[in-house]
């Protein structure tokens, strides 16, 4: 029997076993896709206790609280930290299968050196030892973790509206050299139908300093701040749509649908997507002239409890997959900007995993010369970033394109802690490549298998990203 989390923890054949401890254990993390703060990285954060590092903000936790019936003091709540930790222990030896179960113990081996299992009752041990860890390594604080993370570079998401101070002050700093990117996320610009509309374009207007009264203003605004972004080293964007959405629309019928909004006027379902349609291909436009990846995450259903919307707010852990129409709009939406040839990198993400087959064969229609993999199926994304959800990511990747062209992982977290979350992936990727060498479906060739795996940890994102 395996030792629990062991050195060849799943890693079932010998050639996964030489691939990951030869060829990805060592590679260095490009993060490319994450939510946590540059500012933090740049005042090189401690945090007072475990709890604090684990339960702010992680929702992933707190959905696995919540179903284990804990009340939501002890979730969002203002219980005392070590009494949110105590619950939090208390529900996830109950959670087998659930990847958290391995998350959670890769971090505590791997940054706390804890080798144990955590329940209820070791709770108080596993506390007093991170407490004592947290006090005394200076490799705990958020520059120590990135470091010793062996990560190369970070992709932070960030508001068109904000001035990037954090991103310079650490350009400026030769005394960190990990490169922190921004990327531009321009979803409050974009979700016209969210009821904080107005107060995003005012901020977007207070950015630029000048009134945004039409689209093609609102569009040359969000392009000064491109610039700006492209300035301090942005490299990406991102865009979350709700749904994938295609609806050509005349230039009146967007801008009477933005001024309705603007008067704090309901939009229809059709305004709506003539409306995001324009800024899509707008924004597609300018990523590719930037040089810049356009990352599309799509088919999540939020908030669908009223009640504990109202009571808590958005990202609290209360969103699902949803099934969209997802292949005919996408489909445009990348049509359309081949056909000027305007079509940049592309990254897309569903929620939901029926849709992986789809994306495999629908970014084969549009892959071209010169960029291997230009177009790719992101890493398997939150309720997905599961064993069964990468393998699946992974044999739908490999089915319909070239595995070996794909860029890989990324935390999407926003935990200094969830770089594990790149070596859950890692043994993943090699026992699922090793499997294919032990079932005879590909040859042994180590240094052939090896230079592959390396690509999909490290190289092909360094590449992608012109790191």
């Amino acid at each position: 029997m395996e030792k629990f989390l062991g050195k060849d923890f799943l890693l079932t054949t010998d050639a996964a076993r030489e691939l990951f401890h030869g060829y990805a254990e060592d590679m260095p993390i490009v993060d490319y896709h994450c939510h946590i703060d540059p500012r933090e990285i740049y005042e090189n954060r401690r945090f007072n206790d475990i709890g604090e590092m684990w339960l702010a903000g992680d929702h992933y936790k707190w959905r696995l609280m919540r179903a284990n019936g804990v009340d939501e003091r002890y979730i969002t709540g203002d219980a005392p930290y070590r009494e949110k930790f105590q619950k939090f222990a208390e529900a996830l030896p109950r959670a087998i299968g659930n990847p958290l179960v391995h998350w959670c113990h890769l971090e505590l081996k791997n940054y706390f050196g804890y080798e144990g299992f955590l329940t209820g009752d070791t709770a108080e041990e596993v506390w007093q030892l991170c407490q004592e860890k947290i006090k005394n390594s200076p490799e705990l604080s958020t520059r120590g973790l990135i470091k010793n993370s062996n990560v190369y570079m970070v992709g932070t998401t960030d508001d068109p509206c904000s001035d990037l101070v954090w991103h310079e002050k650490l350009g400026a700093d030769d005394t960190f050299d990990v490169k922190v990117c921004p990327t531009f996320r321009p979803d409050p610009m974009v979700n016209i139908h969210r009821a904080d509309f107005v107060d995003q374009i005012r901020r977007l207007e207070k950015a630029v300093g000048r009134d945004i009264n039409t689209v093609d203003e609102l569009c040359e605004a969000l392009k000064e701040r491109m610039d700006h972004f492209d300035a301090h080293g942005c490299r990406a964007a991102d865009h979350g749509l709700d749904t994938a959405v295609f609806a050509i629309g005349s230039d009146k019928e967007i801008d009477d649908a933005f001024k309705k909004a603007m008067a704090g006027e309901r939009v229809t379902c059709e305004e709506k997507e003539k409306y995001v349609t324009k800024l899509l291909l707008f924004c597609g436009r300018e990523y590719a002239r930037r040089g810049w990846v356009f990352q599309i995450h799509y088919s999540c259903l939020r908030n669908p409890n009223t009640r504990m919307f109202e009571k808590i707010g958005p990202d609290a852990g209360f969103d699902s997959m949803d099934v969209t129409l997802g292949a005919e709009p996408i489909r445009d939406l990348l049509d359309t900007l081949e056909r000027e040839e305007n079509l940049p990198k592309t990254i897309l993400y569903s929620l939901n995993p029926g849709d992986n087959a789809m994306l495999d064969s629908l970014i084969g229609a549009f892959q071209t010369g010169g960029i291997p993999g230009k177009l790719q199926h992101g890493s398997a994304w939150w309720f997905n970033d599961t064993k069964n959800g990468m393998e699946a990511q992974l044999t739908s990747f490999a089915d319909m394109g070239i595995l070996g062209n794909f860029i890989g992982m990324l935390t999407d977290s926003r935990s200094f802690l969830s770089y594990a979350r790149h070596e859950y992936f890692r043994r993943i990727l090699c026992n699922w490549i090793g499997q294919k060498v032990e079932n005879g479906e590909y040859p042994k060739d180590m240094v052939l298998l090896g230079g592959i795996v390396k690509d999909i940890c490290f190289n092909n994102a360094k590449r992608y990203f012109n790191i």
